[in-house]
């Protein structure tokens, strides 16, 4: 059994969805590991992890904004309101969704169905440089 630990940099340029899977997958690939399991963690309170259609970007665009109407910028809903106002609505969108992927490794390569890729999801509405914590473990 042998494990890899890695941290992958993602320049975001504000609210959305940013593809990550070419390298996660690339990185994975080069481990040289043939079958187990890959983790994903997502290092902020402001940003969460999603697997998603990654074939039509309407999917995303809708995705984006089913949350801007249930977690709307709106300072009057909230008491916290310390980094700004898209701060808590950004925590509330991280919250409904996910900090950690766990993807199983076979051949070599992330098993990902046909349309989905992996995604950074920002929740702030400016640039952020957001850091995923990638662990593979396996032989």
């Amino acid at each position: 059994m042998r494990q890899a630990l890695h941290h992958l940099r993602v320049a975001t340029r504000g609210r959305g969805l940013v593809e990550v899977t070419a390298p996660v997958t690339d990185w994975a690939g080069a481990q040289r590991i043939a079958a187990g399991l890959l983790t994903l963690f997502c290092r902020h309170t402001s940003a969460s992890l999603v697997i998603q259609e990654n074939a039509d970007p309407d999917v995303r665009a809708d995705l984006e904004a089913f949350f801007e109407r249930i977690a709307p910028e709106d300072p009057a809903r909230y008491r916290h309101a310390t980094e700004g106002p898209d701060d808590m609505p950004a925590h509330l969108r991280a919250a409904l969704t996910q900090t950690q992927l766990s993807i199983p490794i076979a051949g070599g390569k992330p098993v990902l169905g046909t349309w989905q890729g992996i995604y950074l999801f920002e929740h702030r509405r400016i640039a952020q440089e957001r850091e995923i914590v990638l662990h593979i473990i396996g032989d």
